[in-house]
């Protein structure tokens, strides 16, 4: 878990970063199929979906999941296994940004209108859902939590008093 400012804003740009590259690949292959424009598409689409979902991260999603974990989840025995902790904040993540970010989609290729538009949106929830939550849990997770746990490491590391001993002072 990000223990500062700093860490939070590393492990949010390697997780939202990852996640919606991965996920707007997914989707515009998806809408598209495998075409010509297919890569120009999904580098298109990419700088949005990736400022929305971290304002989402940061400023919606994270902060409900983190209380809802919190508040109604994650008990004493959870507390002593940070893995636990971890998994559940992720599966909460996941739901909310899938629940956020779907809609989002469906408003950029503009299928907010027409009769159809809770069956679309539905669809597009249950196949992203599919697709990011073994995503997160499997891969962009794990990837982002070793490079906190190193940056934690070298903080740690860079934060304690060298020690002398009488041979280094001579």
């Amino acid at each position: 878990m990000p223990r500062n400012f700093k860490e939070e804003v590393v492990f949010t740009a390697i997780m939202a970063g990852l996640m919606v590259f991965v996920m707007t690949a997914y989707n515009v292959t998806m809408a598209q199929g495998f075409s010509n424009g297919l890569v120009l598409a999904i580098l298109s689409g990419y700088p949005l979906g990736l400022l929305v979902a971290i304002i989402l991260d940061l400023v919606v999603v994270g902060p409900i999941a983190k209380g809802l974990a919190f508040k109604y989840i994650i008990n004493e025995y959870m507390r002593k296994k940070t893995v636990l902790i971890g998994i559940t904040i992720s599966v909460l993540m996941v739901l909310g940004m899938v629940t956020c970010m779907s809609l989002f989609g469906i408003a950029v290729e503009g299928q907010l209108a027409g009769p159809h538009v809770l069956a679309t949106y539905g669809h597009t929830w249950i196949f992203n859902l599919i697709v990011a939550l073994p995503l997160q849990l499997l891969i962009v997770g794990p990837i982002a939590r070793a490079v906190l746990g190193k940056m934690q490491a070298a903080s740690a590391k860079a934060n304690q008093p060298s020690q002398t001993t009488i041979e280094d002072e001579d």
